[in-house]
């Protein structure tokens, strides 16, 4: 299975990945922009260099394009567990047409098989970044991040994927609790439908 934790800036989503890391010790667990050497100069490149949206944009999907073929598919029969996916890629883009990004990012990227969002509002965000030196993106502020965030439910609503939303106030072990049972949930629901199929 394909699991992606997406959400805006602060709702927690790297603290999830490692709770969810000592629950599943053989998922291989990834990120995007991807770790590799041209992921994370990508990531330098969009948060900290004054690079323009449109551009921002083809950086991340040429890491995305990479990312797929050399750790998605080659592990298509794993669990992955991803922070971040195209979703973000999509959702954080404001000038190239959203139905084109969407057909362009599903031509170099597989859809999850769950999306758990994280779920913010103005009042927790605002708190969350006084607390933190921000970047490029945070520095947007937060009516732009709660638009990104709709935007997010946007995607995955145009794009039929499964999804669940989680408030992100909720206590850090409650929250990974529900994501595990969504999981379960699914490997079972996914098995039944292997073994129905022989």
């Amino acid at each position: 299975m394909y699991i992606v934790l997406e959400g805006v800036d602060t709702t927690g989503k790297s603290t999830q990945i490692e709770l969810l890391k000592s629950k599943y010790k053989n998922a291989i667990f990834t990120k995007e922009p991807s770790g590799s050497k041209f992921g994370n100069k990508i990531r330098e490149l969009a948060l900290y260099e004054n690079l323009d949206n449109t551009t921002q944009a083809l950086l991340f999907m040429a890491d995305r394009a990479n990312h797929t073929n050399e750790l998605i598919i080659p592990n298509k029969d794993k669990l992955i567990i991803s922070d971040r996916s195209f979703i973000s890629g999509i959702a954080y883009c404001d000038d190239i047409d959203f139905d084109f990004l969407c057909k362009l990012n599903l031509s170099i990227a597989y859809k999850p098989d769950l999306v758990v969002i994280l779920e913010t509002n103005e009042e927790i965000l605002s708190n969350r970044l006084k607390s933190k030196t921000l970047d490029n993106i945070e520095s947007t502020g937060v009516i732009n991040l709660l638009n990104i965030q709709n935007k997010i439910f946007n995607v995955v609503e145009k794009l039929n994927i499964n999804y669940i939303s989680i408030k992100c106030d909720m206590d850090k072990n409650e929250i990974s609790k529900i994501i595990e049972s969504k999981i379960y949930k699914l490997e079972n629901e996914m098995s039944n439908m292997s073994e129905s199929s022989i």
